[in-house]
């Protein structure tokens, strides 16, 4: 017992010497969700936090993630492959995959793309055609306006991809991709310690990841799972099991063994570990960048009293513009909070329309974390059919 705790000391103390590991922030991220919880003017803002990340986004990457891992390894393919040889319908192909609710199919192209597969017009069309996890809400409570705003963002984004791709070619900045982090796939060393805990983590994340996503897909259904549970576990059980699924999912990116802690693999690189494991990898990492897109929106709104559906009302000529510049925030939490205030009526949808074209959901991160350039070219290039399509529908249909 003894030796454990002090291998497990060792671990800390690896993980946290900024000398030896390039991601020792990761350690101060988590320590600094801690803080935020613990805090009594916090807490219940950190958790709400923590608890959307993983309700509203992990369990559906997660389950997007392993439904692709899966049938890769079932029919023995690769979509990155079967992606490039389709060079010429990338962009619709690509575009179908972001059209899907949830950010799990444009994680799928953003990241392809990092392995050189994808053309940069594929990123593009998944970046407009995806509407992120705020679909799901929109889905459940205005069928007909999702279906309406799908199509649109689908054609738009099939467009898009094929024009940046006539311009630029099809090997426009894979150079960057290609060079990545530095520090890609460099592996710390691993202690038996590492090896228990990862063992012991990935069974508790896999427990959590089947009540998570049916409380995940109750939650996008606008169902009080509490409202049914409370009966047999009391109130608050929803947001306990998110906090604990996102806190695991930090941690356990916190101190993987791995530089990016993540899987993401390059053009000729075989893919690491089981299906599992890569899964869990990769859903960590966007976890981790979610969280903290999520927390620094929120905060910001603590602390500085932004009023969201003031600032959209006030002024109608300019409520795309409003949607353009919350579509531009990477991650899923502001863009589910425009499309709250377009289903409470305090938005009109050229609004909508706007953030729905110009968000780009979790699936920036990835490629913010391997090719920043790219991925700032990509927001700025979707922002572009955004601004288009918004005040089109503004000057049509509400002017």
């Amino acid at each position: 017992m003894t030796e454990f705790t002090l291998s497990t000391g060792r671990l800390i103390a690896h993980r946290v010497d900024w000398r030896v590991n390039p991601h020792w922030w990761r350690i101060i991220l988590l320590a600094a969700v801690a803080l935020l919880l613990i805090s009594d003017a916090t807490k219940d803002l950190t958790a709400s936090a923590l608890a959307d990340a993983y309700l509203q986004v992990t369990v559906f990457v997660a389950g997007t993630l392993f439904l692709v891992n899966f049938v890769e390894a079932w029919l023995r393919m690769d979509v990155g492959v079967m992606l490039a040889r389709s060079a010429r319908w990338q962009p619709l192909i690509a575009s179908l995959l972001g059209a899907m609710p949830g950010c799990g199919g444009a994680i799928i192209v953003v990241t392809q793309y990092t392995r050189g597969y994808t053309t940069f017009g594929s990123v593009v069309a998944v970046l407009v055609a995806t509407m992120g996890d705020a679909a799901f809400l929109l889905i459940a409570r205005d069928p007909a306006t999702a279906l309406m705003v799908i199509a649109v963002s689908l054609v738009v984004g099939t467009i898009s991809g094929a024009i940046v791709d006539a311009v630029h070619g099809a090997d426009f900045l894979h150079e960057e991709a290609a060079r990545g982090d530095p520090d890609f796939g460099r592996a710390m060393p691993a202690e038996p310690t590492q090896e228990v805990y990862a063992r012991i983590s990935s069974a508790a994340w896999l427990a959590l990841l089947l009540p998570g996503l049916v409380l995940g897909v109750f939650g996008a259904l606008q169902i009080d799972a509490d409202a049914l549970m409370r009966p047999l576990s009391g109130a608050g059980l929803t947001e306990k099991i998110g906090v604990v699924g996102a806190l695991l999912c930090l941690a356990m990116w916190a101190f993987s063994i791995h530089g990016n802690s993540h899987t993401i693999v390059r053009k000729g690189e075989g893919l690491r570990g089981s299906t599992v494991q890569r899964t869990i990898a990769d859903t960590n990492f966007v976890t981790g960048w979610v969280v903290m897109a999520f927390l620094a929106f929120e905060l910001t709104v603590f602390l500085f009293g932004i009023d969201l559906k003031g600032w959209f009302g006030e002024w109608a000529i300019v409520a795309p513009l409003a949607g353009l510049a919350v579509g531009m925030i990477p991650g899923c939490g502001p863009q589910i909070i425009v499309t709250t205030l377009y289903l409470a009526g305090a938005i009109p949808l050229s609004a909508q329309l706007t953030n729905a074209i110009a968000n780009d959901g979790d699936a920036l991160f990835p490629a913010i974390a391997l090719a920043p350039r790219a991925a700032f070219l990509a927001s700025v290039y979707s922002a572009v059919p955004a601004v288009l399509v918004g005040y089109g529908y503004f000057f049509l249909f509400e002017f």
